[in-house]
């Protein structure tokens, strides 16, 4: 009996707490309801909407801001058309290099492969490039951008980089194409993708 007693009390003591806000709550409604009648809906409603409104707009457009700044930082993590330019060797002076003799840019997709690259040249350099042409703003984009230089064996020296489309690829090419990366000249050319073998079996196909 002596715990149980508590127990009912506290039970009655947090009832009569809601109870007695809520009638309080009803009393002052009702009294405004009949000196207002609707009209007291709707202002509460415009009070609310305005508190919520000073709430929000104020973070959302500081949001933006923010965003506009990374927008703007974004290019700085990348090189500048100017230094592409700067650094790029002319037609002329390509001419003069063995490794750009028989050069043809290939088939148009969206991978390209860059070879003459100096030895200490890492993806953080080719990243510094090409990043230039990958929006990073978007995911899809972002996980189309992918690096593979090639350390060891045969293979060194060079690299495959896939961008986003071919549109960007081509840009990249055409921009990229004999820039002076550690003192050597890149070589810039479309990767050669599956599309020949599909070629050659349209071929077999027409004869």
């Amino acid at each position: 009996d002596v715990f149980e007693q508590p127990q009912h009390v506290g039970h009655k003591k947090i009832e009569f707490h809601i109870t007695t806000d809520i009638p309080a709550v009803l009393q002052i409604n009702s009294e405004k309801k009949e000196k207002n009648g609707k009209n007291l809906y709707a202002t509460t409603e415009e009070i609310n909407n305005t508190g919520f409104g000073r709430i929000f707009p104020a973070p959302s457009s500081n949001d933006k801001m923010e965003t506009e700044e990374e927008d703007d930082e974004i290019p700085s993590e990348f090189i500048s058309r100017r230094d592409l330019e700067k650094n790029r060797l002319s037609k002329e002076e390509m001419e003069k290099f063995s490794v750009f003799k028989n050069y043809e840019p290939g088939d148009p997709n969206c991978r390209i492969y860059v070879k003459n690259l100096a030895k200490q040249v890492q993806e953080k350099d080719l990243k510094f490039i090409f990043g230039r042409y990958v929006d990073f703003q978007s995911e899809v984009e972002r996980n189309m951008f992918d690096i593979r230089l090639m350390k060891e064996g045969r293979m060194k020296g060079q690299a495959f980089i896939g961008l986003p489309n071919e549109k960007a690829a081509a840009k990249a090419l055409k921009e990229a194409n004999g820039y002076v990366l550690f003192e050597k000249p890149m070589v810039v050319q479309f990767a050669r993708s599956a599309r020949p073998k599909q070629d050659a079996n349209e071929g077999k196909r027409k004869k």
